[in-house]
């Protein structure tokens, strides 16, 4: 049987199946108001100095007065009202998270996220330093800049999972002490044959206790994440241009039939035909 320890890193098999990347486009003072539409990209705002108003459709208002992390997992449309003469010191970049709505990761995650550096001071060194590379035209300033912006997301995650703020979803999962075990396994070996039974066994949990407790702060039942975890996989290995009969061995199908039935199901095509108009 696989070993799986609570004391692995819990967010390493996400982040290494599904990317997430980031472009800067703005540094420096922001005035008056500035529209952030909903199209393709998230958005992670690093506010310096403030005062800042952020409104959305469908969302409550935020004032920020202090120093902020603003993070938008998902497209959000919003909108910066900021004093039209001192305007709002701030550096923006537009993020995505490799495999859009499939990624579990980007959809586990909270429409907004808003941290002051004051609720998480281990953001304070990288937050210090992306701006002094951004605000100054140094070599490498573009590559240097998008990872410590990276950087930040990885913390923000981080934070969000240790903290317990994420109550539902994979990162709930992961910050569970028993349930964590089993979605790690699931992770990092999408190839094994798991059983209701044996991811029970690794969270040391009876067979019923495991299912109700998944399904509660997961959302899904064992079976169904696994399910979307592999499908998700598959997605990602198919635009990497791997053949059908390997993926499907990779992902725990065995054979490229199985592979297009449970990818049918929950892409609503087959595998063959998703990889035709990638």
């Amino acid at each position: 049987m696989l070993n799986t320890s609570p004391s692995q890193d819990r967010l390493n098999a996400l982040l290494q199946q599904f990317s997430v990347t980031s472009r800067l486009f703005h540094a420096g003072a922001l005035c008056g108001i500035v529209d952030f539409d909903a199209q393709d990209v998230g958005y992670l705002h690093v506010v310096r100095r403030g005062p800042l108003r952020v409104t959305h459709r469908y969302e409550g208002d935020l004032y920020i007065t202090e120093p902020t992390v603003l993070f938008y997992p998902q497209p959000l449309g919003h909108r910066f009202i900021a004093d039209a003469n001192t305007g709002a010191d701030m550096v923006c970049a537009s993020v995505k998270f490799g495999g859009g709505k499939t990624n579990p990761l980007a959809t586990a995650l909270p429409p907004i996220v808003a941290l002051t550096l004051n609720e998480l001071p281990s953001l304070a060194q990288s937050t210090a330093l992306l701006f002094d590379e951004a605000l100054e035209p140094k070599c490498g300033r573009q590559a240097l800049v998008d990872r410590l912006f990276e950087v930040v997301i990885i913390q923000l995650i981080r934070h969000l999972m240790t903290a317990n703020v994420v109550n539902i979803g994979v990162l709930a999962g992961l910050a569970h002490s028993q349930l964590r075990s089993a979605i790690i396994a699931m992770h990092e070996h999408p190839e094994q044959a798991w059983s209701i039974e044996v991811l029970a066994a690794k969270a040391a949990m009876s067979r019923s206790t495991f299912a109700a407790a998944f399904h509660e702060v997961v959302g899904v039942a064992p079976g169904d994440y696994l399910t979307g975890w592999r499908i998700s996989l598959a997605q990602t290995k198919i635009k990497q241009g791997k053949s059908l009969k390997q993926i499907a061995m990779d992902v725990g199908y065995g054979s490229e039939v199985a592979l297009s039935r449970a990818f049918s199901a929950r892409v609503g095509m087959s595998a063959r035909a998703y990889k035709q108009q990638e």
